[in-house]
């Protein structure tokens, strides 16, 4: 395994996170916009991931373009998560007791 094949899911979870940013500052806080995020970083990550299978093929660990889509796609649902982590790891104890 060449060494380009292990960046490019960072690579990728980088560009959608980096894309659902600058979407969110542009649309603002809309709740129904919010409750589709993960669908829409799903669709970019697999954007991503079958734009690299074809302009970058040694770039991604993918023999078909269906496991560009699947690899594309899950590194769009890990940028998701990421941002719920940063979220969560910012967040303030709101102080109502629960643990």
């Amino acid at each position: 395994m060449e060494y380009l094949e292990l960046i490019s899911v960072p690579a990728i979870v980088t560009v959608v996170y980096a894309l659902i940013e600058i979407i969110k500052k542009c649309v603002g806080e809309n709740e129904k916009f919010k409750r589709f995020i993960p669908l829409i970083a799903t669709a970019i990550g697999v954007i991503c991931g079958v734009v690299c299978f074809f302009a970058l093929p040694s770039i991604i660990p993918a023999s078909n373009v269906v496991v560009a889509i699947v690899i594309g796609g899950a590194s769009g649902l890990t940028a998701t998560g990421t941002n719920q982590i940063i979220k969560q790891l910012g967040k303030k104890d709101g102080g109502d007791g629960e643990k």
